[in-house]
């Protein structure tokens, strides 16, 4: 059996629980790493026991910088170095027009999407630099570059998130440290599942491959930013969207 493009590297994802963060779990194991799955819902905890001691789940709230220095040190502590941290975690908060959105709904999307991809860029990046280098991929959205009717703090975290990916990524690109966002479209998760029909039907009808993205379509591109196929890749968004941002 011939090794991964990711034998002997650590990594942690957050949001493994479910959806792109569970694939992007899968996908990097499947390429030979070591992963440390990070999530609050208690769904890591299946997810690592079907992978095997090469998976080690952790209970981490994002928005909380103890529990982010945590699951990094648990990497470390696991498996001896950490060179790979996806931050995926996200949620779509409440679907509502921007005059009827709370301020409670606001500051939940942005803390749980912007702070948390933050802090994971934060806590990792040193410990990445002192290990002479790594990756960092972030997940973004294509909501970050277009709108989304009834999901302003939505978009306005995702756009956080590339901002920051491309800022981080020059801050550190001579000390070895590749940041890298993925922008998924409509893709097939629990998260997009529950929204309603109509909003899915509108937006497949205006995605050229006429379908939701899968998961796993998502991990792939993550996978790549990861690995050395990406080697010269720095402060990129790579778009994951059937061709709805290409309209």
């Amino acid at each position: 059996m011939m090794a991964g493009k990711l034998a002997d590297k650590v990594a942690v994802v957050t949001g493994a629980g479910s959806g792109i963060g569970a694939a992007i779990v899968e996908a990097l194991h499947r390429e030979g790493a070591k992963v440390v799955a990070a999530d609050i819902s208690g769904q890591q905890e299946e997810l690592a026991k079907r992978l095997g001691s090469d998976c080690v789940p952790v209970h981490a709230d994002v928005t909380n910088g103890t529990d982010i220095q945590t699951m990094l040190h648990v990497a470390t502590a696991t498996f001896g170095r950490l060179d790979i941290v996806c931050n995926n975690a996200g949620i779509d908060g409440e679907l509502v027009p921007t005059a009827g959105c709370s301020e409670e709904n606001y500051d939940r999307v942005m803390a749980v999407n912007a702070r948390g991809v933050f802090l994971g860029m934060r806590y990792a990046i040193p410990i990445l630099v002192a290990g002479g280098g790594g990756t960092i991929v972030n997940t973004a959205s294509i909501a970050s570059t277009v709108a989304f009717p009834s999901m302003a703090p939505y978009c306005a975290s995702k756009g956080a998130i590339l901002m920051m990916t491309k800022t981080a990524a020059v801050e550190y690109a001579a000390a070895g440290v590749r940041i890298n966002c993925i922008c998924p479209g409509v893709t097939d998760t629990a998260l997009v599942r529950q929204m309603p029909e109509k909003l899915i039907a509108g937006a497949m009808a205006l995605t050229p491959m006429g379908r939701m993205g899968q998961p796993a379509e998502m991990a792939d591109a993550a996978v790549f930013l990861a690995s050395d196929d990406a080697s010269f890749i720095t402060g990129a968004a790579i778009t994951v969207d059937g061709g709805y941002t290409a309209l």
